[in-house]
């Protein structure tokens, strides 16, 4: 048996070598990562848009659709939906969430997930820089590169940059844009409950929309909105 001891000293060399295999990566890796400083000065691509005399909208041309938020533009209640859902540790971590690392490693290896470990930080490292492919190479490289987000950014301008850029179904990125296409409003005029709606979409943007399932989209709703209470 394992003295408290032993299994002390067991648990100093393993955290050791964690870190040092980490460090040794990075610096294998760090060359290859892409330049984030253009997330300094991103130019948000819209839909060109033609107007009638009067003001009124009559068609718009571009495959996505986007109508890009400042930070003071975003609902304090989609703020809160967000955080609630996709990352509630997403002012006290640096990028990556160790609970949720932990989490996430725990639940693949006794088969009882419980959810990804990815934070908001590294879903915008994913949208702007990466693939979506499920490798290890990528969550790496994922991992690293929201470290050097959190060190160039401030929380708000990566929040900012997450509500303007996630996709979220029938060709719209961002919450602007997907308040005028599933409920033809500004994302101001939306009630808290078409906000948790649009906040649980993230997760399956197919699966949850409320166009292509009510019900499925009123059962993530629920979902949100419970969590927002705790």
């Amino acid at each position: 048996m394992f003295s408290v001891k032993n299994c002390f000293k067991l648990t100093v060399i393993l955290v050791f070598i964690i870190v040092f295999g980490t460090f040794v990566l990075y610096l294998t890796l760090r060359d290859e990562l892409p330049d984030i400083n253009s997330l300094q000065d991103v130019q948000w691509q819209t839909p060109m848009k033609i107007y009638s005399s009067d003001g009124s909208l009559i068609s718009q041309f571009g495959e996505k659709k986007r109508k890009p938020l400042t930070f003071e533009e975003i609902p304090q209640q989609l703020i809160d939906a967000l955080l609630a859902t996709e990352d509630d540790r997403f002012y006290f971590h640096f990028g990556v969430d160790p609970i949720g690392m932990a989490r996430a490693v725990f639940g693949q290896i006794t088969g009882n997930s419980r959810g990804g470990a990815s934070t908001i930080t590294m879903q915008v490292a994913r949208n702007f820089f990466l693939t979506r492919e499920q490798t290890y190479i990528r969550k790496i490289r994922e991992i690293f590169l929201s470290f050097h987000i959190e060190s160039l950014l401030t929380k708000k301008e990566i929040l900012t940059l997450y509500v303007n850029k996630i996709p979220l179904g029938h060709r719209s990125f961002g919450f602007g844009a997907a308040a005028q296409v599933y409920y033809g409003k500004d994302i101001d005029q939306l009630s808290l409950a078409q906000v948790a709606v649009l906040a649980g979409l993230p997760k399956a943007p197919s699966t949850y929309n409320p166009i292509r399932s009510s019900e499925k989209a009123k059962l993530r709703r629920a979902t949100v909105l419970q969590r927002m209470l705790v």
